[in-house]
């Protein structure tokens, strides 16, 4: 222990945030990090705790899992940080998480609603650590050099470069086997270069990392989809085994008549629309500028759409979520350690909160009808819905009229596409609502008609989650396959 005492005499402090009115006008990034010497500072609170439930990464009660699912040795980098050790913190990181800098900015930090000081006052800046820990790393040389596999090492082909995909690549490669990245878009990156925007997770980071990994010896074939037969039939006979990591790309869509009309746009798609913008200079084939633009759906998805369109100059924002308003503090019935089920205002909704001085949210609210002209929306009618007895219930007469000549749809996934699965020839099975592959027993192998071993890792294996859980299971996934190879 670093400090002993130091949480009773240092506040949490978190990192700061650019102002609304600066971080609107562009799409750069909107957190100011600490200091290294106030970052410190805030390490020092850590308490070494005999019992760490911060890097426990399981379910307690019925709640989400709380804690890191990567099992990160939070106490000891905290305490290397804190003695200004930056380099043997990063070693002790390194051994369980590859990329911190992709989750030391997009992880909610489950780690953080775990922290013992989480129970009384503010926790541990685990997250801020965590990317201070490599932002200092990276500044001073980067991490140590991947050691390029043997020519003769076996060749796995990993379809997809998201979160998963990149955490499947890295181990394998760690471990000596010959890697090729296989990816459908012009960018390596997957989720976190076109799902999260640029002022959460700056690009340039992405691809620093891509071309970390492609120096280490790892391949990335780019516009090259897997859900073609010649592609997946090649995969499957030039290469020791494949590895799916597509994530969860079937969205959930909007239920309601109208809903077919011009206008109604997937969350993802215009994510991805506003990145490619964004990283090619021009104007985003789909733009909020100047339109009453309402987002179905809530989530880390819902508020990057509300963030992204007020950015683009949006006339309006709303937001709509069908669940009935989280309390503002813990219920008793979800207590510490558990995840904490409260009100959450994100960054998005704070900046929009703040511009149009007025709240987007609208809780328990359902869409029922899509209106529109010559097949362009027009405006949503929305009912309230009554939660009180556990079902939802219309309310009576609290239909209403929301304007809006862009309805994004941040519902969800059902699961992963099936394009690539066919091409596969893997055996699928219908569940909640999408498609999932059928494992072999408790692995990561599917079942399909070829002889080629195929594994499915992440949101491609387990539906729609956390980019910090889809890592996880990547790198369990890889340890798996390079077992099976090597031996």
């Amino acid at each position: 222990m670093g400090k002993a005492g130091a949480y009773l005499e240092q506040e949490r402090v978190a990192h700061a945030e650019r102002s609304t009115e600066e971080a609107i006008q562009d799409f750069n990034e909107f957190a100011i990090p600490l200091s290294e010497a106030e970052q410190q500072v805030q390490a020092s609170r850590c308490m070494m705790c005999g019992v760490a439930f911060c890097q426990a990464g399981f379910a307690f009660g019925k709640a989400r899992p709380s804690g890191c699912p990567l099992h990160n040795l939070i106490p000891e980098w905290n305490d290397l940080v804190y003695r200004g050790l930056w380099e043997e913190a990063a070693e002790r990181l390194a051994l369980t998480n590859p990329f911190p800098e992709f989750t030391g900015r997009v992880c909610p930090a489950l780690c953080e609603a775990a922290c013992n000081l989480a129970s009384i006052e503010g926790p541990t800046t685990i997250r801020d650590n965590e990317r201070a820990i490599s932002d200092h790393q990276w500044a001073h040389g980067g991490p140590a050099p991947l050691r390029k596999p043997a020519a003769d090492a076996p060749h796995v082909a990993v379809i997809g470069s998201g979160p998963c995909g990149l955490g499947v690549a890295w181990q394998l490669a760690e471990k000596g086997v010959r890697v090729t990245v296989v990816e459908r878009h012009d960018h390596a990156g997957g989720l976190l270069m076109y799902g999260i925007p640029n002022m959460k997770l700056p690009k340039e980071i992405v691809d620093r990392r891509i071309n970390y990994l492609e120096e280490g010896g790892i391949t990335f074939e780019l516009n090259t989809d897997a859900c073609d037969e010649q592609v997946a039939k090649r995969l499957t006979s030039d290469f020791d085994a494949v590895v799916v990591a597509v994530g969860a790309a079937d969205p959930r869509g909007v239920v309601a008549p109208g809903a077919d009309q011009e206008g109604m746009v997937y969350a993802v798609d215009y994510l991805t629309s506003s990145t490619k913008s964004v990283l090619g200079g021009h104007e985003p084939e789909i733009s909020a500028k100047d339109l009453d633009v309402v987002v179905i759906g809530g989530g880390d998805t819902g508020t990057d759409c509300v963030a992204t369109a007020v950015r683009q100059g949006a006339k309006s924002v709303h937001q709509l979520e069908y669940n009935a308003a989280p309390p503002e503090k813990r219920l008793p019935t979800n207590q510490w350690p558990e995840w904490p089920f409260v009100k959450k205002t994100d960054y998005g909704l704070r900046e929009a909160i703040e511009h149009y001085e007025m709240e987007p949210r609208s809780f328990a609210a359902n869409t029922i009808e899509v209106l529109g002209e010559n097949g362009q929306v027009t405006g949503l009618r929305v009912e309230t819905l009554d939660w009180s007895q556990g079902a939802p219930k219309p309310v009576e007469g609290s239909d209403r009229i929301l304007p809006a000549q862009l309805v994004l749809i941040a519902c969800g996934f059902t699961g992963p596409e099936r394009g690539v699965y066919d091409a596969l020839g893997a055996e699928l099975v219908e569940q909640r609502g999408g498609i999932r592959p059928v494992m072999i027993e408790e692995t990561h192998q599917i079942k399909h008609a070829g002889k080629t071993p195929i594994y499915a890792a992440g949101d491609a294996r387990n539906g729609s989650t956390l980019v910090v859980n889809s890592l996880s299971d990547g790198l369990a996934c890889a340890k798996e396959v390079a077992a099976d190879l090597l031996g």
